[in-house]
Parts: structure tokens; C-alpha cells; sequence
């Protein structure tokens, strides 16, 4: 079964994102459990914790169906160490608040080298810093998600995402979420079926499909290997429709969270019955 959602506000606390997702017809969710913009934020209470199990339970959303996000401030691979610290104690913290909330997964970008130190030396930093937080934490899967390769970001080939896997010592709590914008501008062909084949057949030869936790459903303002990171709504970008039905209509991404995570977000309760109308018998 296919379960699509969007990234959904959690403001006013973290219990009325499953309010908002079951308000646009969400059969999936994702959102932020504290502040994005910030590096920390108050401990989540009880009253919260509580009210966001209980409104799961009561709209039908189990932990399979929720890819939360973590902050944009952090650097899992930064190259300098006290920087470093600070993002590793901020993911911590939201791993954490996944374990509390009773969630299964987070996703995050991997990291950035920011041409200090190697690409090597980067993936082997955030590789330690998933370890790190695995060690304090329990059954919250860290999901890396790839990236355009924007800048000096890392994870942006199935290569980078192997290498980091390979160096994390619990495989079974790491897992990727790929981004269709983020694959086509980082040079894979999504566009097309034979494309969309090719990249999948690919990403099952380097990494293997029983890591894949989640799929972000973003068309792209920018064209194929720019390397750009610009998420467009479903069917005016540069993927346009095809890549939507084609992902939609494949058994191997079933029972997982696909998530928009679109610019305009007035369009989220049509995009998502939009894609499930895509879904032939």
C-alpha cells in the first residue's frame, strides 16, 4: 500500500502534526519535532509526548508512516571539531525526540566538507556521529536522505550514501530516503522509465533497496545535473509528471512515507490526491 503525505507544521507542539497531516487527507506525515532554525530547543513534556501518541493512534498513523526531520543547522561531517560537537549533541537530541515520541526514523543531510578537509574524512565523520547517537539512543533508525550536491554537500552519489553505511555499526538502524529533485539534479535521469529504472536498479547494485525508509516526492525547478537543490510543485517542474506515476505504480516503494515536501503548500491536499489518482488498478 502506498502512503503519501506531506511535511506538515507541528506548531504549537508537536501533537498537532497529526491533526494538520489527517486535515489534507495525509496517509503519511513528516515534520520537525522542535524549532528547525534553532540548535536546541525545551525538552519535549509529557503532556505533548502523550497528546502526539494519542493522535496518532486515534487518525491511523503507525511510526512506518512518519519520517521526522532534523534541523538544517546541523553537520554531521563538519571539519571542525567543536562545530562538530554541537551538531552531533543536536542530533542527539533528536534522536531522542524521536525515542520519546515513540518514532522509528529520522531523516537528515548527511554533511558538508566546507573544502576544509576530504570527502573521505567527511563521510567517516558523519559515519562516527550516527554511531555516536545510536550508542545513546535506542530503535530510532538514522535515515540519510541524499542531497543535490549544492555546494561542498556530501551524499549527493549512492557511492557517498555506501561509504557512510559501511562505516555504521548497527546497519539495522540506518537507512536512506531519497529525494527525486535532489536525484535528478545530482545527475540521475528519474525522468523517464528507462531512467527511473536504471537509477533504482543502481541504487539496489551499490546500496541495496532493504536501506530505503522513505521517498521525498519534490519536482525540480532546476534541470537535470545542476546540481541545484530547488523543489517544485508535482507537474510544472523540469520531472513533470511521469517519474510520480511511475514511483506511485511500483511495489517496492510500498509501506513507507512519501512525502512532499513542495513549495506551495496550499497544494498538498490536491498534489496528494493527484498522485493517488495516478495509481492504476
Amino acid at each position: 500500500m502506498k502512503y503519501i503525505g506531506a511535511h506538515v507544521s507541528a506548531e504549537g507542539g508537536v501533537q498537532n502534526a497529526p491533526v494538520n497531516a489527517n486535515k489534507i487527507g495525509a496517509k503519511a506525515f513528516a515534520l520537525f519535532t522542535k524549532n528547525q532554525r534553532q540548535w536546541f530547543s525545551n525538552p519535549l513534556s509529557k503532556t505533548s509526548i502523550t497528546a502526539f501518541r494519542d493522535n496518532c493512534e486515534k487518525l491511523d498513523y503507525k511510526p512506518f508512516q512518519i519520517l521526522p526531520h532534523d534541523s538544517y543547522l546541523i553537520n554531521l561531517g563538519h571539519p571542525d571539531n567543536e562545530s562538530l560537537g554541537k551538531s552531533r549533541a543536536s542530533f542527539f537530541d533528536e534522536m531522542k525526540r524521536c525515542e520519546l515520541l515513540g518514532l522509528d526514523r529520522l531523516n537528515f543531510h548527511p554533511g558538508s566538507h566546507l573544502n576544509v578537509i576530504s570527502i573521505e574524512e567527511c563521510l567517516s565523520r558523519i559515519a562516527e556521529s550516527i554511531n555516536l547517537s545510536h550508542d545513546k539512543t535506542k530503535g530510532v533508525i538514522a535515515v540519510i536522505e541524499n542531497t543535490a550536491g549544492q555546494g561542498t554537500n556530501l551524499g549527493h552519489t549512492f557511492e557517498q550514501i555506501k561509504f557512510i553505511i559501511d562505516k555504521v555499526e548497527d546497519k539495522s538502524r540506518v537507512g536512506v530516503c531519497i529525494d527525486t529533485c535532489h536525484a535528478y539534479t545530482s545527475g540521475y535521469d528519474v525522468k523517464t522509465l528507462k531512467g527511473f529504472n536504471e537509477t533504482f536498479a543502481l541504487f539496489e547494485k551499490i546500496v541495496g533497496l532493504n536501506y530505503l525508509k522513505g521517498i521525498h516526492l519534490n519536482d525540480s525547478k532546476k534541470d537535470f545535473g545542476t546540481r541545484v537543490d530547488r523543489h517544485e510543485n508535482i507537474g510544472p517542474g523540469f520531472l513533470g509528471d511521469e517519474p510520480f506515476s511511475i514511483l506511485v505504480n511500483d511495489n517496492r516503494f510500498d509501506d513507507m512515507p512519501l512525502i512532499l515536501e513542495t513549495p506551495e503548500e496550499s497544494l498538498w491536499e490536491a498534489e496528494i490526491k493527484k498522485l493517488y489518482s495516478m495509481i492504476r488498478e
